[in-house]
């Protein structure tokens, strides 16, 4: 198994040069970082549920999180402004390709019924993002010490400028995209 930034520098940027047209090395999309990001709405009543989604994503990421405060108050939601509402990583360099291999190699074949992810899910910009229903799928989570079953949100930032060039440069990285 190539390491992913072996895998770009000899499979992938060579192709996406060819297949795009690119004149410069620089042209080609490349990986920039990967936020992973879980929405902790019941926060508001219990506290607890805070420190146990931290504690999941430090294991999952291997980096510590931030909180997410609320933009604005909701009272439908008991919501006020600057309440904690999620957690999120920002994962760049080593640590995102490390995550990135995990996510391919690991964490999708893991998934029962597995028919490959959405090539639906590019928000326009190049940037692709990946949602978990639960947090077990990774294998540093253990199962018997989770206390509720959280999603959560991986989104793939890279430099591509259609989300046609994203999608080339994921697939190429061994991105299992589900054939339509």
């Amino acid at each position: 198994m190539l390491a992913l930034k072996e895998k770009y520098e000899k499979e992938a940027a060579p192709t996406l040069m060819s297949e795009f047209g690119y004149s410069n090395v620089m042209q080609v999309p490349r990986l920039v970082k990967v936020v992973i990001n879980i929405g902790v709405g019941e926060a508001i009543q219990n506290a607890k549920a805070l420190e146990a989604a931290e504690s999941d994503l430090t294991a999952i990421s291997g980096q510590h999180p931030v909180t997410t405060r609320s933009k604005r108050s909701i009272s439908a939601f008991k919501l006020r402004e600057g309440m904690p509402v999620g957690l999120k990583v920002t994962l760049r360099g080593r640590r995102m390709q490390e995550f990135l291999g995990k996510i391919i190699n690991v964490v999708l074949p893991r998934i029962r019924d597995f028919q490959g992810v959405s090539a639906d899910a590019f928000d326009g910009q190049g940037n692709y993002t990946l949602g978990f229903k639960e947090q077990i799928m990774f294998p540093e989570i253990d199962f018997d010490k989770v206390d509720k079953l959280r999603g959560l949100e991986v989104t793939i930032v890279t430099t591509a400028q259609t989300d046609e060039e994203a999608r080339r440069l994921l697939e190429l990285l061994g991105m299992p995209f589900a054939r339509n």
